[in-house]
């Protein structure tokens, strides 16, 4: 099965909360996600209406569809409970929240699902911490070795 993870999101922003939602697609859009024809770059999500959707994530068009074949960017409609919709919705009007796509993925029934996380930008300081923190991390398992 394919995973295609938001390596960025979690580079650039500390993740609070996550959560699994079900998307909206197009017969091809499914097939393009198994490929792992997916790109997360610049894509977050909104609200409208009181409904989750995700903006500008890439699905590459499906190489053998025909004339049916989908757009490979456009707004596509998340799947959530209402309480998660409201808690997500209420946390969004605080200031500093963002809710990011972190991973595409296929459930053990074969639905395509989406892992959000409701999420807080990480200034550079932050950014380097990280990376050292990792770094280190990687020289501790190393000499363990």
């Amino acid at each position: 099965m394919a995973e295609i993870r938001n390596r960025s999101a979690y580079h650039d922003y500390f993740i609070e909360e996550k959560f699994d939602a079900g998307m909206v697609l197009a017969g091809t859009e499914v097939k393009s996600i198994r490929d792992g024809k997916v790109s997360f770059a610049d894509s977050f999500c909104f609200f409208d209406k009181g409904e989750l959707w995700v903006k500008s994530l890439h699905i590459a068009e499906y190489r053998f569809g025909t004339t049916n074949n989908h757009l490979s960017v456009h707004d596509r409609k998340l799947l959530l409970r209402k309480k998660e919709l409201r808690k997500l919705e209420n946390k969004m009007k605080e200031k500093g929240f963002t809710i990011i796509p972190l991973r595409i993925f296929f459930n053990e029934r074969g639905y395509a699902k989406m892992e959000i996380g409701l999420c807080r930008g990480k200034k550079i300081f932050d950014k380097r911490e990280t990376i050292k923190n990792r770094d280190s991390e990687r020289e501790l398992r190393r000499y363990l070795k």
